[in-house]
């Protein structure tokens, strides 16, 4: 699928959220309400995530930030990640609804491994030698970034404040990861 249209995608998925969860404006975004309240997915907050229903076997250094388990329609969010970092599990849940909406048909559960979610980060100009992010995986991320930080709402408050990068992080309840990599994106 084209990146393009999985953002329009998810851009069909803001407008069609009813105004009485939200406005359209109103930030941030209340993506575990979204996923709640008009995709009917149960968000869990999980210490174990290798408890899910065939989770795949994990290496030592590994975890899974989120998994979706489509036929209950859960999403599991990692609860040591989501304390740390409460931006990262605002990604992790629109992540996991990319999922739902982009990959549901025919899969019974989804997991997300850290590494194959987070694209690597490239400041020590040494190659990268992970395996490329599977396209779910990116299509996922797509869809997540468009869902935590809509382009229109970012161009808007970004030629309308200050243009603070802790400011807009956040305004938009985001990871300084994920509003690094949407600005570069958008602006």
């Amino acid at each position: 699928m084209e990146l393009e249209a999985i953002e329009k995608r998810a851009e069909r998925a803001l407008a069609d959220v009813p105004p009485w969860i939200w406005d359209g404006e109103t930030l941030p975004v209340p993506v575990g309400d979204i996923a709640d309240s008009h995709f009917g997915l149960h968000i869990r907050r999980v210490e174990e995530m290798t408890a899910a229903p065939g989770c795949p076997p994990l290496e030592p250094d590994q975890s899974l930030s989120g998994l979706l388990l489509a036929a209950p329609g859960e999403i599991w969010v990692n609860g040591a990640e989501a304390e740390e970092w409460p931006g990262r599990e605002r990604f992790t849940i629109c992540h996991e609804l990319g999922h739902w909406v982009l990959h549901r048909a025919g899969q019974q559960a989804l997991f997300c491994r850290r590494a194959s979610v987070t694209p690597p980060d490239d400041e020590d100009g040494a190659p990268d030698t992970r395996p490329p992010i599977p396209v779910t995986e990116e299509e996922a991320n797509v869809f997540a970034a468009e869902l935590l930080i809509p382009a229109r709402l970012l161009r808007h408050h970004y030629r309308h404040t200050t243009r603070d990068f802790e400011e807009l992080c956040e305004m938009f309840g985001a990871s300084q990861r994920a509003m690094s990599r949407r600005l570069h994106a958008v602006i």
